[in-house]
């Protein structure tokens, strides 16, 4: 492994059984799960962020999951930190650590051992853009950015408002345009060798799935608990999580509930396809039938190839 720390990890979009098989191969490989997931780390947000029950995880450690105020702010550059140092742990302890997933940023930028620039912060600029894009459309300030650093603009949606303000920003503090950054910040060698194994369904079955769970959700409590999230106004960054924003038309008395459910389905469909498109252009992607990952001979299959491939595993294997 060249010194190297071997960590499986388990992408791929919502509604995918990724809990599933991460529960599933930890349990085989003696491993901790280490969650990629921008929503879950927030405490009260079981059911909008789909968060693991302890039956689903079945004993296994799970980091990095409710563990935060959705008032507090948390960075991409926060979570590289964190999971580092929790990598390194379940590793020192003998154990494998698994990340599990569906935020494609977070896990690459750990994975590629990215680190992020240490400009700083300019509060007025910052609000000056927000301000921009309010009267002029989050389209206008996107040009802005592709207008002087097209490459970083290609990577970011014209609706992801504060990763186009965060690159602007770092051009008008430093000269710099933030995707030079980005790469000299790949210049670092990975500590890790990773594995990657994705659920995978054709389209129409996944979206049929995303259905059927946000029904599920709904049986739940979500309703409730998105009323319950809107009575705090401090809840920014978190306040973008699928699964709230929908409803809210419903809680304001803007629109009926049903449209408000349908429209849930579609954006969360539509988070399904964005997140394809991130992990389709992830090397060495290994595709599971999501079909086969009701078996449990289909999964100890996994495991005897990660085990084949790696044979230092063979003393974790159960």
């Amino acid at each position: 492994m060249n010194g190297k720390i071997f960590v499986p990890v388990i992408c791929g979009p919502t509604a995918s059984g990724k809990t599933t098989l991460g529960v599933n191969i930890a349990q085989k490989l003696e491993g901790e799960i280490v969650s990629a997931d921008s929503m879950q780390i927030y405490t009260g947000m079981e059911i909008a962020s789909a968060k693991p029950s302890k039956s689903e995880m079945q004993g296994i450690p799970h980091h990095l999951m409710d563990f935060l105020s959705p008032s507090e702010p948390f960075s991409v550059a926060d979570y590289v930190e964190l999971a580092h140092k929790c990598i390194q742990d379940i590793h020192s302890r003998g154990k494998i650590p698994i990340i599990v997933g569906g935020t494609g940023l977070y896990i690459s930028s750990v994975i590629n051992n990215i680190t992020f620039d240490d400009t700083g912060s300019d509060p007025d600029f910052r609000f000056e853009m927000k301000e921009f894009a309010e009267k002029n459309g989050n389209e206008a300030l996107w040009q802005k950015l592709n207008e002087i650093d097209p490459q970083s603009a290609a990577k970011l949606h014209p609706n992801n408002l504060n990763r186009v303000i965060r690159a602007l920003e770092v051009y008008h503090l430093s000269g710099k345009k933030i995707s030079c950054v980005q790469s000299q910040s790949r210049l670092n060698e990975s500590p890790y060798e990773p594995f990657y194994l994705m659920p995978d369904f054709e389209r129409e079955q996944l979206y049929s799935r995303i259905n059927d769970r946000v029904d599920v959700m709904m049986s739940k409590g979500l309703l409730e608990e998105a009323r319950e999230f809107f009575t705090h106004s401090d809840y920014a960054t978190s306040a973008q999580a699928i699964g709230y924003k929908e409803l809210k038309p419903f809680l304001d008395g803007e629109k009926p509930l049903e449209e408000c459910v349908e429209k849930l389905k579609q954006s969360t469909r539509n988070y399904a396809k964005r997140q394809l498109t991130w992990f389709n252009k992830v090397p060495q992607l290994n595709r599971i039938n999501g079909n086969d990952l009701t078996s449990g001979i289909k999964i100890s299959e996994i495991v005897k190839k990660l085990v084949k491939r790696y044979s230092f595993l063979e003393k974790n294997m159960i």
